[in-house]
This record gives C-alpha cells, sequence and structure tokens, in this order.
C-alpha cells in the first residue's frame, strides 16, 4: 500500500511556527505538567506517522495541541480597576480569606459580617485597607437585607457593582434526618437558600448593569447524600438548582454565574459550639427517638464528625483562588471543584453502584453504627437483612473514634 508523503520541511517549519505562536499567546507556566503534556504529544506524534496518513495525523496531533494547550494554559483575566464586590459571611472561613485576597489585589470589597465586633470583623479591620467596608447582616432578617441594599446601591454609583459572593452558610445539626427537627431545615433554607435569593435578585439591576459576576459557595452535600447533614445538603441542593436558573436567564445581559463545591476545608474553628448542638438535641429529642436510636448512636455520630474536622484542610487558599477566578476569568467555569479527592468522589457518585457510592460516603464522612432498637438482644425488633450484612454498620460506637 502506498503511503501519504509526509509534509516538507517547510511545512513542518509553518507547522512549528504556529504552534510556538499559540504556545506564546496562551501563558503558559514550564512544570511538570506541561513537561508531561509534551512527552506525551511526542509519543502520539510517534504513533501517528507509523499508524495513520498524513492528514489524519494532522488532525489529531492538531486536535491533541489544542486540548492540552487549553488544558494547562492560564485563563485570561480581567483588570480588577475599580471593580466592587460584596461578599456575605465574612465573620470567618471562606469570606475571610476572599475578603483579604480581594482586597489586597484592589478591589472595593463590601463584607458582611453577623457581628461587627466579631473576632474575623476586627482582623478585617485591621488588616485591610479603607476601601474594604464591614456591613452587619443577618440573612434571615429582611430589614437588614434591605439595609445592605440600600448601602450597596449608594456606595457603588460611580464604579458599578460587578461581583456577588454568596457564602454566608449555616448548619446547626450534624445527625440522621429523622432525628433532625424540622426546624432545622427550616433554619439552612432561611440562609442558604431564601437569603441568598432575596440578596442576589435585589442586587441584579446593578450585576446586570455591569454585566458582572454572581457566586456562590455550594457543597458536595447538595450533590450527593452526605450522611447526616440532609438539613444543609438540602439547602445547597435547591441554591446549586436557583443559580443554574440564573445562569441561563441572566445570559443574555452578560450575567455570569458560577458556583463553588468546595472539598472538606477547616471553616470552623470553635469545636465547642458542636457540643452544645449535640446536648441540644438530645434534650430535645422526643423520648421515642431516644429510646429507638440511643445516646450512644448520638455520640458516636458526634464523634465521627469530630473526626472529619480533624482530618479537614486548614488551607483555604484553593477555594479562595477559585473564588477569584470566578469573578475575574474572562470565561469563568460552571463549577469549581477545590479540593482534594473531589474528583474520585464525583466519579464513584455518578458512575459506580449505589452501594459502594453510601459505603464510600460512609467512609470518607461518618460511617453509621446501628440504632439501639436494632442491635442484637434488644426485645421485639430484628434488623433487616440489608443492615446486617452492611459492614459499615458496626454493633455500636466505634472505639477508634476519639471523643
Amino acid at each position: 500500500m502506498e503511503r501519504w508523503p509526509w509534509p516538507s520541511g517547510g511545512a513542518w517549519l509553518l507547522v512549528a511556527a504556529r504552534a510556538l505562536l499559540q504556545l506564546l499567546r496562551s501563558d503558559l507556566r514550564l512544570g511538570r505538567p506541561l513537561l508531561a503534556a509534551l512527552a506525551l504529544l511526542a509519543a502520539l506524534d510517534w504513533l501517528c506517522q507509523r499508524l495513520l496518513p498524513p492528514p489524519a495525523a494532522l488532525a489529531v496531533l492538531a486536535a491533541a495541541g489544542w486540548i492540552a494547550l487549553s488544558r494547562l494554559a492560564r485563563p485570561q483575566r480581567l483588570p480588577v480597576a475599580t471593580r466592587a464586590v460584596l461578599i456575605t459571611g465574612c465573620d470567618s472561613g471562606f469570606g475571610k480569606e476572599t475578603a483579604k485576597k480581594l482586597d489586597s489585589m484592589g478591589f472595593t470589597v463590601l463584607a458582611t459580617v453577623l457581628e461587627l465586633n466579631s473576632p474575623g470583623a476586627i482582623e478585617l479591620r485591621t488588616c485591610c485597607s479603607p476601601r474594604l467596608r464591614l456591613l452587619q447582616m443577618d440573612l434571615t432578617k429582611p430589614g437588614d437585607i434591605s439595609r445592605v441594599l440600600e448601602f450597596t446601591k449608594a456606595h457603588t454609583t460611580s464604579t458599578g457593582l460587578w461581583g456577588l459572593v454568596n457564602n454566608a452558610g449555616h448548619n446547626e445539626v450534624v445527625a440522621d434526618a429523622e432525628l433532625s427537627p424540622v426546624a432545622t431545615f427550616r433554619s439552612c433554607m432561611e440562609v442558604n437558600f431564601f437569603g441568598a435569593l432575596e440578596l442576589t435578585k435585589g442586587l441584579l439591576p446593578l450585576l446586570r448593569s455591569s454585566r458582572g459576576r454572581i457566586v456562590t459557595v455550594g457543597s458536595p452535600a447538595g450533590d450527593m447524600p452526605y450522611p447526616c447533614l440532609g438539613a444543609y445538603g438540602t439547602s445547597k441542593a435547591a441554591v446549586a438548582l436557583l443559580m443554574d436558573t440564573f445562569s441561563c436567564e441572566l445570559l443574555p445581559w452578560g450575567v455570569k454565574v458560577s458556583i463553588i463545591q468546595p472539598g472538606c476545608f477547616k471553616t470552623v474553628r470553635n469545636v465547642g459550639q458542636w457540643e452544645k448542638r449535640k446536648q441540644l438535641l438530645l434534650a430535645n429529642l422526643p423520648q421515642e427517638l431516644l429510646q429507638a436510636y440511643g445516646k450512644d448512636y448520638i455520640e458516636h455520630l458526634h464523634g465521627q464528625f469530630l473526626h472529619s474536622l480533624r482530618l479537614a484542610m486548614s488551607d483555604l487558599t484553593p477555594v479562595v483562588d477559585a473564588i477569584t477566578d470566578a469573578l475575574l476569568a474572562a470565561r469563568p467555569r460552571r463549577r469549581y471543584y477545590p479540593g482534594q479527592g473531589l474528583g474520585l468522589m464525583y466519579f464513584i457518585h455518578y458512575y459506580l453502584p449505589e452501594g459502594l457510592r453510601r459505603r464510600f460516603l460512609q467512609a470518607f464522612f461518618i460511617s453509621h453504627c446501628l440504632p439501639r432498637a436494632l442491635q442484637p438482644g434488644q426485645p421485639g425488633t430484628t434488623p433487616p437483612q440489608d443492615a446486617a450484612q452492611d459492614p459499615n454498620l458496626s454493633p455500636g460506637p466505634s472505639p477508634a473514634v476519639a471523643r
């Protein structure tokens, strides 16, 4: 079989020149990812020369090179200039660190806090520039939201409002949905969904005028059934769907919407508050539920949760960088997944059987033990077959978890 002639030296020079121009335009960083991509492209070139006719080989190499460059290139960033951003929930965690980062970059930052004299508010007031303004706001109080809306409109007349970062989040209880009071579901929805909805709708005229950005901090618990996070995960699922709706509806206005789905990060420093919430849950639990599940069951869940907090990442930089990219990238992503292990977690959730998904989440976050009424020897109740065969269900609290 006659082979197609390989391109001449002049043709290769033209291809190389175009590739070099693309490299310069892509603003690539020399490092292991780039070197690995070049090595793979070289291997692909060797295979193409031996297996494909030249036109097909060139098409394959061009496509592979374009994909590699687009993946490795640093995204084009918009200038900060005089852009103003409103960030909610800046008392601690992602909100506080994002406010500090954006202020250092030259943004005009409007940072909302629950208390103006909280440690986080004092830290922001001390370390940030006079451009940063602290605003007190409780997302469950319409009066607070209205006051922040009026302040934002009055103080962004010259610069406009470029971005809104819906970061404030709330969770009270880490327990099974049956054990969680209905009031807990309502309070999570009030802050995580209705508060974000009311604030976003109030700021949309400003954001449409600037063709700006809406960035919302969600949670993987809104995408998959994390054990003991029913109230929190439900509210995060609702706000993610809301933001997807905004993303479609605001597209003609040029407003871009992004959702940040962080991994396990250490945003709570005061562990003692969870002990108080556990005691409050036990004190208010109906006697029937307490008898069926047992105090040891709730203590076990609490210990597992504290163990997961100790393993959480303390460096919040990946989330702060994702929020910054969503605000300044010329083409921001719809979803950001900062944190370790999220790719594997989502792969398991979407592609593996339900039993494996459940066991993975239990191993990753909270592994249940058997409720008291299902433990061997309890009168009148026989454990269901699924519970008896599940290796992740132990007959009692795990002794390996420190309390």
